[in-house]
């Protein structure tokens, strides 16, 4: 039986192990650290009692991802809740416009724009087993080349023009920024629009879910799965090269091109090695975890049937703030991004406690503290939140990359992704490189960041069909 390793037990990774355990490889997957999961940890980062996401906290790619679909991972624990609203945006004046499940309750917050909105909407949201198809996926011929193309016009733009181009009220135009600063790039830039509307599509299509028990739940169930396929698990043993995995007859690898390089660089020719040299990282994300004595008291009641709250105000405050990172500065008030799965979820917390997680968009590699920005934009929308904090935990961009080699510099999305890099990262090999089945198979490869396993997958399915045409 041909002999697999995989390099990393993130969900690329344990995704990518399932693969190919299900075609009758031994496979044999890796950890550096102590607990699998990558960026779907859960710990208790604050008090005993308090479970906190390290990184990923809300999953509307998860629950659409093709590859996962086909797992039973309901059968290995994971279960999903799904908040009443997917997200809530607050204002400058602490109100907050909606992204409603239901397309008509999101439409009537908007205005003269309900209308606009729905029809650009509407057809992708019917649509969306058809479109995610199409975009999660590395490059190929569309079997829906119509859908695909009118997707494109919206979301090749940047986002602040189309906003302005299709929107009119205040409030649509910053429930879209919102979203679009999801992709930790300028809005002002060409392919800053796609995050959004995937996002907004997303949320109409299947909600923005929160797995009960933390994302850990997620890392755990893929392992659970992978492990009754027969496949086996190391903890606590860093891989310094691929010359030490001898035995393989595959390696893949869930980690960024900079370390593909530490680790195989010596088998790959100068050319490949100067492009994954260049290969370009984004902002990083300063992290906050909190436990609260009390649920957060919102201005606006609505806040608190929203699983994600967005805090950044109008479309010009949001554009402002992201801009920052690339200048190589912070802002005073930045976009801020809060999850609060406490009110779902009342695994999160000790009995009548919660629990709150944010992050806000810094320069790549910043080790600027945050706290009191952050904290400071929550109480102004939320007035006494503070005085309900119990405990905080802080990670600044050095701390997330010491914590996870793969948020090189802070960035959690394995790599910018803007126009240049989305469609072929980390180079134009995609997954392979000159080694012959040695495979990169992480959030740097595409369809890119997120919890959907899809990057591992595609490696997996790249390995098996060389190593059919290898006789393997």
């Amino acid at each position: 039986m041909p002999s697999a390793y995989v390099i990393g037990s993130g969900p690329n990774g344990l995704t990518a192990a399932i693969t190919l355990a299900k075609a009758g490889i031994h496979t044999t997957v890796i950890e550096a650290q102590s607990t699998i999961g990558g960026g779907t940890r859960s710990m208790p980062l604050t008090l005993p009692g308090f479970v906190h996401d390290v990184c990923s906290a809300v999953h509307p790619l998860a629950v659409s991802s093709s590859v996962f679909s086909t797992f039973p991972l309901a059968e290995h624990g994971l279960e999903w809740i799904w908040p009443a609203t997917p997200m809530a945006h607050v204002l400058e004046d602490g109100s907050a416009v909606c992204l409603e499940k239901s397309i008509a309750d999101t439409c009537s917050q908007l205005g003269s724009d309900g209308a606009r909105y729905r029809r650009w909407v509407e057809p992708f949201v019917k649509r969306w087993d058809d479109l995610k198809t199409e975009i999660l996926r590395p490059i190929h011929l569309p079997a829906h080349p119509l859908l695909l193309a009118r997707f494109g016009i919206l979301a090749l733009g940047p986002a602040s023009g189309v906003a302005r181009a299709l929107f009119r009220t205040p409030n649509a135009r910053a429930l879209f920024a919102g979203l679009a600063a999801h992709s930790l790039l300028p809005l002002d830039q060409w392919g800053s629009a796609a995050v959004g509307w995937v996002l907004a599509i997303a949320g109409h299509a299947v909600g923005w879910p929160i797995p009960r028990g933390g994302s850990q739940s997620i890392a755990n169930a893929l392992a659970s799965y992978f492990q009754s396929l027969g496949g086996c698990i190391v903890l606590n043993q860093t891989v310094q090269s691929v010359n030490e995995l001898k035995e393989a007859d595959v390696i893949l690898c869930d980690v960024s091109p900079r370390q593909l390089l530490h680790l195989a660089g010596h088998r790959f020719p100068e050319r490949f090695c100067r492009t994954l040299e260049a290969y370009r990282y984004g902002p990083g994300v300063f992290k906050m975890d909190w436990a609260l004595a009390h649920p957060i008291p919102w201005k606006d009641s609505r806040c608190t049937k929203a699983g994600t709250v967005h805090l950044g105000g109008s479309l010009e405050t949001v554009l402002k703030s992201e801009r920052a990172p690339k200048e190589n500065r912070v802002t005073d008030k930045p976009f801020v991004l809060l999850s609060q799965p406490s009110l779902f979820d009342s695994t999160r917390a000790p009995r009548g406690q919660h629990t709150a997680w944010a992050y806000c968009h810094v320069p790549h590699g910043s080790t600027q503290d945050m706290t009191d920005r952050i904290e400071a934009q929550i109480e102004q929308a939320a007035p006494g939140f503070r005085a309900s904090i119990l405990a905080t935990h802080t990670r600044n961009t050095h701390e997330l990359e010491k914590h996870n080699a793969n948020l090189i510099g802070g960035d959690i999305n394995g790599g910018q992704l803007d126009l240049r890099q989305l469609f072929l990262r980390p180079t134009r090999r995609l997954y392979r490189t000159p080694q012959p089945l040695l495979y990169l198979c992480s959030a740097s490869t595409p369809p890119g960041g997120g919890v959907h396993g899809l990057c591992g997958y595609y490696a997996a399915t790249s390995a098996l069909n060389d190593m059919k045409q290898a006789g393997l």
